[in-house]
This record gives C-alpha cells, structure tokens and sequence, in this order.
C-alpha cells in the first residue's frame, strides 16, 4: 500500500475530548459516552457544592459576619451563572475575542459548578462541542471539493500565454 493509500483525503474531522471522532458518526458508544459524561459532570458539581457548603460553614464558624457571607454566597452564585453562559456559548461558537475569554479563565474557574452544569445539560443534547465541530467540517470538506472539482486536467497540458 502507497502512503497516498494509507492517507485520507480531504480533511480529517477534529477530535473532541472523550468522543475522538466517534461525533461524526455516533458509533464507539457515542450514546453511553454522553450519558455516562453527563452523570459524571452532575456528580462533579453536586460533590463541589458539598464543598462549598463546607467552605460556607466554616465561615460562620469562623463568624466573619453576614455581609461576608452573603458576599460569598453572591460572588459564587455570579461567578457561576457568568461560567455557564460562557461555557455553553463556548460549544455553540469560537469566541470572537480569545483575549477576553482568556481573561475571564479565574472567573470561569470560581464558578466551576456553572461550567460543570453546562457540560452536563450539553451532554443531554450532544457531544459538547459537535454542532461546532459538524459545521465547521462540512465547510472545510465542501470547500475541499470545490478546490478539488476545479481542479481538472494535466496542468502540463495547458497552454502557455504567450509573452507579449
């Protein structure tokens, strides 16, 4: 077999984590993979606000105050909603400014529960991330046969323009 064999042509759908390229075609489990990732992202953010509520209690031990602790309660429940948004968003389409998104990393990082929630309900839906990977595949692999339909005939065969 020749390496032009082995090779695919066109372009190769990209992997997305704990799926590979099972997304294309929903074979290898695809189905049991999303349910067991969307139970084990429930189980994450449930097991995180039992250590939340932990924190929280260790703060009224500590009787830092009612403002502090509604300061805290509010900074997580914001934090949270503002980490789902983005998260969700992030598996419908690229950011526009990845400089922004970069800044917001530690506030997605308080709110680590709300990222966990969106990756759970994206599971319910599909493979976090499929319908952006889908279309962007199928722009890439028409625009591939177009290049490629275009494309007929000897190139050595064509005529020359002549020099004037």
């Amino acid at each position: 077999m020749s390496d032009e064999e082995k090779q695919p042509s066109g372009p190769q759908p990209e992997e997305i984590r704990f799926f590979g390229t099972t997304w294309v075609d929903h074979s290898g489990h695809y189905a049991l993979r999303r349910a067991g990732l969307a139970a084990g992202a429930l189980a994450a953010a449930v097991a995180a606000c039992f250590v939340l509520r932990f924190a929280y209690e260790g703060l009224q031990i500590a009787d830092v105050g009612g403002v502090v602790n509604m300061l805290v309660v509010i900074m997580f429940a914001v934090c949270s909603a503002i980490a789902f948004a983005k998260t969700w968003e992030g598996f419908v389409r690229r950011p526009a400014d990845p400089a922004r998104e970069e800044s917001l990393r530690s506030l997605k990082a308080i709110g680590f529960i709300g990222s966990l929630l969106a990756y759970a309900a994206r599971c319910l839906i599909e493979a976090p991330g499929e319908k952006l990977h889908r279309t962007e595949h199928e722009a890439a692999v028409k625009q591939y046969e177009n290049r490629r339909a275009s494309r007929t005939g000897n190139p050595s065969t064509r005529k020359k323009p002549k020099r004037k």
